[in-house]
């Protein structure tokens, strides 16, 4: 493995965390950021599709829709697993998502167990993200105390 594969690497991993970060904070144009313009995103549920956008500012959208229904993020970042092809990479990437919202005057916590498949590219020097399907593998949800 090459220091420039490795470097590479490194990026990759910085730009899932970013995400991770960002969305946490609800930083979500910085989030948008991350993407490219023409960026393909797709989320399952129990191997449903609930959810298919297409670029920036139609995600962007859902993005602020889905955050204004929320409490409290907390997302921990797993493995991360990648294969970098020159300007262009894959990668799989796992994580656990807290979401916290309110229902009928209570705090509902909702873990998610997250694999994202992606795919990468360089633009201008920057790695950003072409393509995430979020499969979202568990979902829990209980009341808080």
């Amino acid at each position: 493995m090459t220091l420039e594969n490795l470097e590479t690497k490194q990026k990759l991993r910085d730009l899932i965390d970013s995400y991770a970060y960002l969305s946490d904070e609800w930083k979500i144009s910085e989030v948008m950021d991350l993407f490219t313009p023409d960026v393909t995103y797709r989320v399952y549920m129990s191997g449903a599709l609930i959810a298919d956008v297409s670029g920036r500012e139609s995600m962007e959208h859902d993005f602020n829709l889905h955050a204004s229904q929320v409490k409290t993020y907390f997302t921990l970042n797993g493995q991360h697993t990648v294969e970098i092809r020159g300007d262009n990479a894959t990668g799989i990437s796992f994580a656990q998502i807290k979401m916290i919202r309110e229902v009928e005057g209570k705090d509902v916590l909702t873990d998610y167990s997250v694999k994202y498949d992606d795919k990468y590219v360089l633009i201008d020097g920057k790695w950003l993200i072409k393509d995430r399907i979020a499969h979202f593998l568990i979902i829990e949800s209980r009341n808080l105390s």
